[in-house]
């Protein structure tokens, strides 16, 4: 048994130290926040995550399925960029990053908090909104010209291999 103890892996010194002190930090992050009205936390964490189970993953998995049969469908009929999902990779990364910063921004970028932004920081609050739609066009035209080199690239790797002999 003794032996057995011996194997659990603990980490060096430095990792527990660290450990210790994300744990300390989100106690102390916690009491903070449930210290004013922790029945309103308790329901809004329970309702965001509800919400995001049973609204937003479903969403999220159709769009997602929808997209990867239609791209199974253009790579059939074109041959570009063979293997499971090559282009899909291509709208997922910019659509999770713009999602995410909708998510985070939500606030500002619907413009529900403008006065109270704007008297906490004497800064207007309007630009959220089309700082976003900028960066996730930003976000999705890098994808498409990322998708479009790519594409040339496998077309010109393809007319220069000799033809293959039956």
């Amino acid at each position: 048994m003794p032996r057995r103890l011996s194997r659990i892996p603990v980490g060096s010194p430095v990792q527990l130290v660290l450990l210790a002190c994300s744990f300390a930090l989100a106690g102390y992050a916690g009491v903070r926040l449930l210290a004013d009205d922790w029945w309103g936390v308790a329901l809004w964490f329970v309702g965001v995550a509800l919400l995001h189970d049973l609204v937003l993953l479903p969403f999220y998995a159709a769009v997602d399925r929808a997209l990867v049969r239609g791209v199974g469908a253009i790579r059939r009929r074109t041959g570009v960029l063979s293997g499971p999902c090559g282009w899909v990779s291509y709208v997922r990364v910019p659509a999770a990053l713009s999602g995410l910063l909708l998510l985070v921004w939500f606030p500002l970028i619907s413009g529900s908090v403008e006065r109270r932004y704007r008297l906490g920081t004497g800064l207007p609050a309007d630009v959220f909104l089309t700082r976003w739609l900028l960066i996730t066009a930003v976000l999705f035209g890098g994808s498409g010209l990322l998708l479009a080199l790519r594409v040339l690239r496998l077309r010109s790797a393809a007319k220069q291999r000799p033809p293959a002999v039956h």
